[in-house]
Formats: C-alpha cells, structure tokens, sequence
C-alpha cells in the first residue's frame, strides 16, 4: 500500500550539533559519490578508447560534443580556457547523475538521483557563480567590474543608480535559478512517478499498458534520457552563456579605444 508520505520530498539527515550547515542528507552524499565514480570511470574508458585515425562511433560522438562546446566557450570567452573543461565536466556529471536512474542501482537503500537534492545543485551553480565573476574581475578588474554594474551607461548617473540595483539582483539571481532549474525538473520527474504509481499501482490488471509498473517505465524512458540530456545541456549551456555576459561590452569598448 502506498502512502502519501512517501513521496521523495525528503532525505535522511546526520546533524551533528552546530547549526544548520551541519545537517548533512547522507543519501546525497552515497548519490553524488556514485556519480561521480561512474562519471570518472566512464571518462577514463572513453579516453582509453580514442584512436587517431580510426575513430569509432563512440569516439566520434565524444569528439563531436567536445567541438561543440569548445566552439561555444570560444565564441563567449575567447580568453578562458578553462570554460571548455569546466563546462564539459559539469555537463556529463549532470548527465551521468541523471541516466543512472534508468538503472536497478539506484533502488538500493539511500541511493537516488542526485539532483534531486537542491544542496548539490546549488553547489554546482555556486562554483559556476564565483568562477564566472572572477573572471570578471580578472578582465575588467575591481573598479571597471563595478562600473559595469551601474550599466546601462548611457543613462544618467540618477537613472543608473536605479538599474545598479537590479543588475545586482540579477547577478545574484543567476546561480539561484541554474540551481532551481536543474533541481525542479529532476523533483518532479521523481514526483511523477510517485502520481503514477499512487494511481495505478494498486488497480487491476486491465492491460500492459494500463499498469503501474509499465507506466512507469515508460516514464521514466522519457523522463530520464529525454528531460535528463536536455537538464544537462541547459546547465552546460548557461555556464558558458555566463561567462560571455561577463565580457559584455568590452569588445565595444577596446574598438572604441
């Protein structure tokens, strides 16, 4: 029988003592470890099995990806390099942590998708976040990555007051919307197969295609490896984007020099 409090809105937790930060969803941890191990295992294979000359299809899609986001990252941050392996790993993390729910292993106690927990997303926003305004910093330095917050410029100094507010709104609004984004999607892909199975669970046999199992496994075809790639390349896509608003405007300004 099921119940309606076991939909996965919550995780087992250890607090030791010290205040909210010191509550940790232990199944997050056993999650994203898993991940993170299939993620490294897998890219080890994948270089292991590059051949010049002789590309497989494997090798071909692989290389074909990398292209694209190295292309991408040059286009935004001609200047960083560090955008293409930043973004790329990010990207097949999330696409790793988000296929292995097509996968028996994720049935085992404490293991779960995991970007369902919004601790993991916002860590991964929150690096995007500081690395992304570092680099800022870097290029324009402290007082021009001020001055690009009073933009737009061609206001007068009283109008831009007004619209320094609201570009550091949405400076600070960017890692919280990557986070909810990618988090939001994977939730309710989970709580979607709870309705499922809260629905049709406990009916009577009318069908293959009228079961609680087969429902959701055809749900979860589409959710995991349809919604799962297009999360991931949405957060890839986004971090890159981010680095090329953070040189916004320069371009302009060294022609005008």
């Amino acid at each position: 029988m099921i119940h309606y409090e076991d939909a996965p809105v919550n995780h087992p937790t250890i607090d030791f003592g010290c205040g909210p930060l010191c509550v940790v969803n232990y199944d997050s941890i056993i999650s994203s470890a898993l991940a993170i191990l299939v993620t490294i295992a897998l890219a080890i294979i994948i270089a292991r099995s590059l051949q010049p000359g002789r590309p497989g299809r494997l090798q071909a899609l692989a290389e074909w990806l990398f292209s694209y986001v190295r292309r991408t990252a040059n286009e935004n941050a001609p200047d960083a390099p560090y955008v293409v392996p930043l973004a790329a790993t990010i990207g097949f993390y999330i696409l790793i942590a988000n296929w292995l729910d097509l996968f028996p292993i994720t049935l085992l106690p404490n293991v779960h998708p995991a970007n369902t927990d919004v601790n993991q997303t916002a860590a991964m926003a929150l690096v995007v976040f500081i690395v992304v305004n570092a680099y800022a910093i870097r290029i324009r330095g402290i007082r021009g990555y001020l001055h690009h917050l009073t933009r737009p410029f061609e206001l007068p100094i009283w109008a831009r007051v007004f619209f320094t507010g609201l570009n550091i709104i949405e400076e600070i609004v960017k890692p919280v919307t990557l986070a909810f984004r990618l988090f939001g999607n994977l939730l309710a892909g989970l709580l979607m197969i709870f309705v499922i199975t809260l629905l049709l669970g406990n009916l009577p046999y009318v069908g293959p295609w009228l079961t609680g199992p087969a429902a959701v496994a055809l749900w979860k075809i589409f959710d995991v490896m349809f919604i799962g790639l297009i999360q991931a390349f949405i957060f890839m896509l986004l971090t890159i984007v981010y680095f090329g608003l953070a040189r916004e405007g320069l371009e302009e300004k060294h022609t005008s020099h």
